[in-house]
């Protein structure tokens, strides 16, 4: 993608799909909570949004897992 190029951010966007699977639909399907889905989220974006590192996806997904494991924590 060029730099003039425009990226899709809302609709479809290229950083959340893959082999014809969108990072929503698996979410959904496993029905997983906010912090589970935006985990997986960011784990399977993670290197591919234009902009961000994927240090920055991956230390994002880790911090919705230790959230989450202090949930169960308390539960």
């Amino acid at each position: 993608m060029s730099k003039k190029q425009k990226f899709e951010k809302v609709d479809h966007p290229d950083h959340y799909q893959a082999k014809g699977m969108e990072a929503i639909d698996v979410i959904e399907a496993y029905n997983l909570n906010f912090s589970l889905g935006s985990a997986l989220k960011y784990i399977l974006r993670a290197g591919k949004k234009p902009g961000e590192s994927s240090t920055e996806d991956l230390n994002k997904a880790i911090w919705y897992l230790q959230r989450e494991v202090e949930r169960h924590k308390e539960s």
